[in-house]
C-alpha cells in the first residue's frame, strides 16, 4: 500500500509540536473527535497522530474488507501500517475501550513502535465464564445483537448513553449515541461481533511493554474485575481506579483523565 493511501485510508492527522509522539486509538463506534477535549492538553510537549478506523469517521470506506475486519488483528494491522508509514517509534499509545487489546495486538507484533501503554476502560474478554467476569452473559449479548440487526438506530439511541454513564449529563451520552448513528450499520455490527466476542486474555502476558490501566467506577461495559483482571496479567501494569463513572472518561472527565495520563508518562 502506498503512503498516501495509509494516511487517507485511516484519515491520519498530525498535530503538535513534541518530538516524542502520542498516537490516539478511538473505540467502537466512535472516531478520532472523540479525543477532543482532552487532546489539546498534549500537544504542546507531544507530536499527536489521531486516526480513524476504516469504517468509522472519516475513514476511506472503499478499504473496508469484512475477512480483515471480521477480527481485531485487521485492526491492528492498520495500527501497524500507520506506525510504519509515519516512520513512528517508542510512542505512547493512548488507546480506549476496544482498542486497548488492538493496541495490545499491535504492540506484541512490533513492540519497537510502542514505549507505554494507555488503557482506558480495557477488556480481553466480555462474556463471563465460570472463572471469569467479563460483564455480560453469551445471552444477553446475542440479544443485543438482535435488537442491533434488527433496528441499530433505535440500538445506538438506547446502548450509547448507558455506556456513557453519568445520566445527570445527558448532553454526553447524546455525543455518543451521534457518533454511534454516523458509523454505517452494517461496518459497525461487523466492528461489534469482532469485539465483543473477541477473547484476548492469553495475549495479556505476551506484552512486555509498560502500561497504565484506567479503571472507570460504574462502567458496564469494563467491571472493575476486569481492570484488576488486566492489572494481575500484564507483566509491568499499573491500574488507577478513577473517580469517573460510565465507560468513557476521556469524554466526561477531561481533566481527571489528563492528570493520571501525565502522572504516568512524566
Amino acid at each position: 500500500m502506498n503512503s498516501n493511501s495509509v494516511i487517507s485510508r485511516n484519515n491520519v492527522n498530525i498535530i503538535g509540536n513534541g518530538s516524542k509522539v502520542i498516537l490516539f486509538a478511538h473505540g467502537f463506534g466512535c472516531a478520532q473527535n472523540s479525543w477532543q477535549y482532552i487532546v489539546n492538553s498534549f500537544t504542546d510537549e507531544y507530536k499527536v497522530v489521531l486516526f480513524d478506523y476504516v469504517g468509522s469517521g472519516q475513514s476511506d470506506l472503499t478499504h473496508y474488507r469484512s475477512d480483515k475486519y471480521s477480527k481485531l488483528n485487521g485492526y491492528a494491522q492498520d495500527i501497524i501500517d500507520i506506525c510504519e508509514e509515519l516512520k513512528i517509534s517508542d510512542a505512547i499509545f493512548i488507546a480506549h475501550s476496544v482498542s486497548c487489546m488492538i493496541g495490545l495486538l499491535a504492540a506484541i507484533e512490533k513492540p519497537h513502535f510502542f514505549e507505554q501503554l494507555i488503557l482506558l476502560g480495557p477488556s480481553p474478554k466480555y462474556i463471563n465464564t465460570e472463572d471469569y467476569i467479563g460483564g455480560f452473559e453469551q445471552a444477553d449479548l446475542e440479544e443485543l445483537f438482535k435488537f442491533m440487526d434488527s433496528n441499530y438506530l433505535g440500538w445506538s439511541s438506547a446502548l450509547a448513553p448507558a455506556i456513557m454513564g453519568n445520566p445527570d449529563r445527558p448532553e454526553l451520552g447524546q455525543f455518543l449515541t451521534n457518533s454511534f448513528c454516523s458509523t454505517d450499520p452494517d461496518i459497525a455490527r461487523e466492528f461489534a461481533r469482532a469485539t465483543f466476542f473477541s477473547d484476548n486474555r492469553d495475549d495479556l502476558q505476551k506484552l512486555n511493554i509498560k502500561s497504565l490501566t484506567l479503571q472507570c467506577s460504574d462502567d458496564i461495559i469494563a467491571p472493575a474485575s476486569v481492570g484488576n483482571f488486566v492489572n494481575k496479567h500484564l507483566r509491568n501494569n499499573t491500574l488507577v481506579m478513577m473517580e469517573a463513572t460510565g465507560h468513557c472518561p476521556h469524554i466526561s472527565e477531561p481533566v481527571e483523565t489528563v492528570r493520571l495520563i501525565k502522572e504516568f508518562i512524566a
